[in-house]
């Protein structure tokens, strides 16, 4: 079977490019402290770099504007007695970010309106350095991650070695919420609505909290493996992406229903490769793909969530290693090139190289598909609203297409949205629902032989199911080319390019929309004209009924046309007869044949499934065999 197996997507083709060398950021002194953190940060406007520096904890802040190689003596952000180990922009304020330390401190910092990377120089012509506007203290260990408030105005989380994660009112300077873990947390992320935060902890425990009750709604066991993981909120959706490590090693991604951790991850782990560096997570909401950099390569994987699967679209491959990545909000995108993602990595400690991700469209009109609303600079509620407990759906949205123009943006809030998933899963049996009526007993049977798009799949036996619409195609043998082009592309979502058997160009069978009324419908019959022909047999047993104009059977009546288009007896009804005849032979032994040949491949499907099941029993008889053998030599 020549046909190939392609899932459509809009995606398919996105590439990364990383800029030219003279657009780089040169002599970067990115922080040799071994902390798991991203390390560097972005607002679109600024990049915030852990600096290695000397005499206490510092980082720098690099205009996006400022490329090339940077001097030797740089301004640096200085406060605090210990290694900076993260940064976060404001979400609302591009010339304020927090820090947190290993002094146990939280800095909030406002990045002059003079201030030049290279040119902010006091009067001896040194640099000078910038203090912070307030030290948060409250934490009793090291401040491993800050992470602002995604809707609210002032509002910061903060996770700490204490193992607590403190909600924090940056303009009072008051810790609002105090959510207690067992262990130290190593990632968190806020929900699109910001009434949630999912936290990752080095317990193994996955974890979602009602954030001003203070309570855990859902819980979890993540990866089995030793080493960090990462935790993302896949967008306006109930559903989270972890990155972590299997028993042996293996980094792995999980898919999870926030809500209902307890019952596991949807569908297994998907199994990325054996490398040793942690993944870092990036989702973009707008065009649904979640974007995977790891430590220790120079590899960037991203993937297409749709129906709860991931589906890996490509790889952007670099011979040098990252250990920092930041992406810039999607509304700062250069919308007129199609790039639908902007980032920065560093390059061995020593360099940030951006790289834009981009959907090759040739056409230089705005791309509203791939471009809906994205979240704005506007907050949609002030800290004090989100502390008294006011909801909203999710961030304030900034028309795409007013930023394309060049007009005065326009804003407006987020509309609460379901997964698509679940409308989908609403929607399946009412395809399902005509087609039991149907005389074809295969068609429950028959599912796509790609399993990554098993889910989307259903087509190709919608099209072997339909053997009802052959006595229309029989009488209109002559519109067939254009029938045959009137398949919904909304269906086509299974990746079907079927290219095989070229000469048989009748025997796409079109799913016919209404196939019970059709055949209801009133026809013209002419019972006394048709006994008079006396043809001979040209059909085999099974087109006997529809060949033999003796007998006026059902099946004649349903090959019979509408009222509108019947028109008076052909001179040879024989002839006519026999081609038909002929042409349902041929269609019957078409459709019967790609039948058989996607049997063939379902019992392919099955036997590697089987395997793959072996395989894994395999593995955990493995792993109970070397802990036993662990608890022995214990």
């Amino acid at each position: 079977m020549s046909g190939k197996f392609v899932r459509a997507s809009k995606y398919r083709h996105v590439f990364g490019q990383a800029a030219k060398r003279e657009l780089q950021y040169e002599n970067i002194k990115v922080t040799n402290n071994a902390w798991d953190s991203n390390l560097i940060k972005t607002n679109g406007k600024f990049i915030s770099v852990n600096w290695n520096s000397s005499g206490g904890g510092a980082f720098s802040v690099i205009p996006i504007e400022e490329v090339g190689k940077s001097p030797e003596q740089i301004p640096l952000f200085r406060g605090h007695t210990a290694h900076v180990l993260d940064t976060d922009f404001d979400p609302f304020n591009q010339r304020r970010l927090a820090s947190g330390s290993d002094d146990s401190k939280i800095g909030i910092w406002d990045i002059p309106e003079d201030y030049s990377f290279h040119n902010y120089l006091d009067s001896n012509g040194d640099p000078k350095d910038i203090k912070p506007v307030k030290m948060l203290a409250g934490h009793s260990r090291k401040v491993g991650h800050v992470l602002y408030h995604p809707l609210a105005q002032d509002i910061l989380a903060s996770s700490s070695l204490d193992y607590t994660v403190k909600i924090w009112n940056v303009e009072t300077g008051e810790v609002l919420f105090t959510l207690k873990h067992p262990d130290m947390v190593t990632s968190m992320s806020f929900s699109y609505n910001g009434a949630h935060l999912a936290t990752v902890a080095r317990d193994k425990k996955l974890r979602v909290w009602d954030v001003r009750k203070g309570e855990v709604v859902s819980e979890g066991t993540a990866h089995a493996g030793a080493k960090n993981q990462r935790v993302v909120w896949l967008g306006n959706s109930d559903r989270l992406a972890t990155t972590g490590f299997s028993k042996l090693s293996d980094r792995q991604i999980g898919i999870w229903d926030a809500f209902h951790l307890e019952n596991g991850d949807l569908g297994g782990f998907y199994t990325v490769d054996q490398s040793s560096g942690i993944l870092m997570p990036f989702y973009d909401d707008s065009n649904k793909i979640l974007y995977l950099a790891g430590k220790g390569d120079g590899n960037i994987r991203y993937y297409e969530f749709q129906n709860d699967e991931l589906f890996e679209l490509s790889e952007y491959q670099s011979t040098v290693a990252q250990r920092g990545f930041a992406v810039v909000p999607k509304y700062l995108v250069n919308i007129k090139e199609n790039e639908v993602l902007r980032g920065f990595k560093t390059v061995v400690d020593q360099r940030i190289e951006p790289i834009s991700f981009y959907v090759p469209r040739k056409s230089e009109e705005f791309q509203e598909d791939i471009y809906p609303d994205a979240p704005s600079d506007k907050p949609a509620l002030t800290a004090e609203e989100w502390v008294s407990g006011k909801e909203v759906d999710g961030p304030i949205l900034v028309s795409m297409k007013d930023v394309f123009d060049g007009c005065a943006p326009s804003f407006h809030a987020a509309e609460k949205s379901t997964l698509e998933v679940k409308e989908e899963k609403k929607e399946e049996p009412k395809k399902e629902e005509p087609k039991k009526e149907e005389p074809k007993k295969e068609e429950p049977q028959k599912k796509s032989p790609s399993p990554s798009a098993s889910k989307e799949s259903g087509t190709l036996s919608d099209r072997l199911g339909s053997d009802n619409s052959v006595g229309k195609l029989l009488q209109k043998a002559s519109d067939l080319d254009t029938v045959n082009n009137t398949e919904d592309p909304a269906k086509d979502t299974s990746g079907w390019d079927d290219e095989d058997d070229k000469p048989r160009s009748p025997e796409p069978v079109v799913i016919s929309k209404e196939p019970i009324k059709k055949q209801a419908e009133p026809v013209v019959k002419r019972p006394e004209e048709e006994p008079k022909q006396e043809p001979t047999s040209i059909a085999t047993d099974r087109t006997e009924k529809t060949t033999d104009p003796v007998k006026p059977s059902e099946e004649s009546k349903k090959t019979t046309p509408t009222p509108s288009s019947t028109a008076p007896p052909a001179s040879t009804p024989a002839a006519k007869t026999a081609s038909g005849g002929a042409k349902s032979m041929g269609l019957k032994q078409s459709v019967e044949k790609l039948s058989s040949l996607v049997l063939d491949l379902e019992q392919v499907v099955e036997k590697l499934t089987k395997a793959n099941l072996d395989k894994d029993e395999r593995l955990e008889a493995l792993e109970k065999s070397m802990q036993q053998l662990l608890d022995k030599k214990n």
